[in-house]
C-alpha cells in the first residue's frame, strides 16, 4: 500500500509557475504596438509625433492636400484616432491640436480657408474614440483588478493544498521517523513575525523537518539584501551576493539548487537559495544553505522547503496589513481582517464592491447550535468571524466581489437550509440578517459596527 501511494505522490504534478496571458504576445508585432506608455514624456512624443508623421505622409504622396481634406477619405485623421484610442480623449485632443498646427504652417498665410468642417467632424470623432478608449481602459483596469485578486486567492489555495497533500503523505509513510507532523509545523508558522527569534524559530523547524544542516536567512533591505543575517543555524559561510546561485534566485524569484548551477557550468558555493515571498511577489528575505544531506537534496524536500517560506511569509504579509484593526479588535480574526483590509483597497483603486452579511443570533438559535451549522454553509471564498455579545452571538460574512444581489442569494440559500431543516423561516428560527456593504463603510467603522449589534441589549 505504501509503495503505491508514492507512486502516485510522483505523479502528481507539482505547483504551477505564475503566468502572464500578456506573455504570449510580448514577441508578435501587434503585441509591441499594443502596450502604451507609462511615462509622461512618451505619451506627449506619441501625441505629436504621429500627426507630424501623418503631415509628412501627406505632403509626399499628396503635395497639393496633405491633410486629403478634398479627398474621399480623409486619412490624416488617423494619426488622432490611434493616439485617442490609446491614450483617451485629452491626448486625443492635443494630437488633434498637433494637426491643427501642421494646417497652420503649411497654409503660409492663407488662413482664410479654414476647413470648419473637416476640423470640426475630425474633432468630434476623435473625442467619441477618446471615450470609448477611456470607458474600455476603466472597464479592463477593473477586470484585471478582479483578476489579480483571484490569482492571488488561487494561489493560496494551491498552497494549502500541497501543505494537505504533503501532510497526509508524512502521516502516513514517515510519521514514526519524524519529530514533528506538518500540522504542528504550520501551527509553529502561524504564530510567528518578522522578529530575529521568530526568524529563528522558523530556521530551527526547517532543520527539523527538512533535515538542514546549516544556513542563513537574511532580509531584504530595500533593493539590497542585508549582509547580516536575521538568523542562522550550524556553521555557515558570509553571504557573496555575486554568487551564481543568489542571483538567480532573486532575478527569477524561486527556489534554486545547487544541479541548476552546475548544469549552467557555474560554481557556487552554496546548495540551496530560496527566496521569502508573499502571495503578491515582494520579497521579503532569502534563505541560504550551506549544509544539507544528500539523499535530501530532492525534489518533494525542496517542495517543502518552498511551500513552508511561503506559508511564513503569508503570515508575515496578513500581519503587517491586518495590524491597523487588530489593534483596535485584537478578537477578530487575523485573516478576516486581513481580507477586509485589502477588498477595501481593491474598491478604492477599481470601485469593484464587497459585502458583509452579519447574522444575528438570539439565544435560542444559539441553544440550537445553529451558528455553527451555519459556519459550514458559507462559499469557499467567504471569510467569517463568529462574535459573541453579551446574550447574544453575531456571525459576519466576509463575501468579496459581491453586491447586494450576492447577498440575497446568500440569504435565500440560508432560507431554504432552514426551511427543510426545520420547515420555519430564518426569523422564526431566531436569526435576523443585516447587510453592511464595504464599498460605504470602511473597515475600522464596519467592524465597530458589527460589535454594536452583537453587543445589543
Amino acid at each position: 500500500m505504501s509503495s503505491a501511494s508514492g507512486n502516485t505522490r510522483h505523479q502528481e504534478p507539482s505547483p504551477r509557475p505564475r503566468t502572464h496571458v500578456s506573455s504570449r504576445f510580448g514577441g508578435s508585432p501587434l503585441g509591441k504596438l499594443a502596450p502604451t506608455g507609462t511615462q509622461p514624456w512618451i505619451v506627449l512624443l506619441e501625441a505629436l509625433l504621429l500627426p507630424a508623421l501623418a503631415l509628412v505622409l501627406g505632403w509626399w504622396l499628396n503635395p497639393q492636400d496633405p491633410l486629403w481634406i478634398n479627398a474621399d477619405f480623409q486619412w490624416a485623421w488617423l494619426a488622432p484616432m490611434v493616439v485617442a484610442l490609446r491614450y483617451g480623449p485629452l491626448t486625443g485632443l492635443l494630437s488633434v491640436g498637433a494637426l491643427l498646427a501642421g494646417w497652420w504652417l503649411l497654409q503660409q498665410g492663407r488662413y482664410e480657408q479654414f476647413p470648419q468642417v473637416f476640423f470640426l467632424g475630425g474633432l468630434i470623432l476623435v473625442m467619441l474614440v477618446g471615450e470609448f478608449s477611456s470607458l474600455w481602459v476603466a472597464r479592463t483596469r477593473r477586470a484585471e483588478s478582479m483578476q489579480h485578486y483571484l490569482h492571488q486567492r488561487m494561489e493560496h489555495l494551491i498552497r494549502q493544498y500541497y501543505l494537505l497533500r504533503l501532510s497526509h503523505d508524512r502521516l502516513e509513510h514517515e510519521l514514526i521517523g519524524r519529530p514533528m507532523s506538518m500540522r504542528d509545523a504550520l501551527k509553529t508558522l502561524r504564530g510567528l513575525g518578522s522578529t530575529q527569534s521568530d526568524a529563528q524559530t522558523l530556521l530551527d523547524l526547517l532543520s527539523q523537518y527538512c533535515q538542514i544542516s546549516a544556513a542563513a536567512l537574511y532580509s531584504m533591505q530595500g533593493e539590497q539584501l542585508d549582509t547580516q543575517p536575521l538568523a542562522s543555524m550550524g556553521a555557515p559561510s558570509a553571504l557573496d551576493t555575486n554568487d551564481p546561485l543568489v542571483r538567480q534566485a532573486l532575478e527569477t524569484r524561486k527556489l534554486c539548487h545547487v544541479v541548476q548551477t552546475l548544469a549552467l557550468k557555474q560554481q557556487s558555493q552554496y546548495l540551496i537559495t530560496a527566496p521569502l515571498l508573499d502571495l503578491g511577489g515582494e520579497i521579503y528575505g532569502l534563505l541560504v544553505v550551506d549544509d544539507i544531506p544528500f539523499f535530501a537534496l530532492q525534489e518533494e524536500n525542496l517542495q517543502t522547503i518552498n511551500l513552508l517560506l511561503g506559508y511564513y511569509t503569508d503570515g508575515l504579509t496578513t500581519q503587517a496589513l491586518a495590524q491597523p484593526l487588530l489593534q483596535h479588535w485584537p478578537d477578530c480574526p487575523a485573516e478576516f481582517a486581513f481580507e477586509m483590509q485589502r477588498l477595501w483597497h481593491m474598491h478604492e483603486t477599481t470601485g469593484v464592491p464587497s459585502m458583509v452579511v452579519a447574522l444575528e443570533f438570539t439565544p435560542t438559535a444559539i441553544e440550537r447550535d445553529l451558528p455553527q451549522q451555519l459556519l459550514r454553509l458559507r462559499r469557499l471564498m467567504d471569510e467569517t468571524w463568529l462574535i459573541e455579545g453579551p446574550s447574544r452571538q453575531l456571525l459576519a460574512v466576509l463575501m468579496p466581489l459581491g453586491d447586494a444581489a450576492t447577498a440575497e442569494g446568500f440569504l435565500a440559500r440560508l432560507e431554504n437550509w432552514i426551511h427543510q431543516k426545520a420547515s420555519t423561516s430564518l426569523a422564526d428560527a431566531g436569526i435576523f440578517p443585516h447587510q453592511l456593504p464595504l464599498s460605504q463603510t470602511p473597515p475600522l467603522a464596519l467592524l465597530q459596527r458589527l460589535h454594536e449589534i452583537a453587543d445589543a441589549q
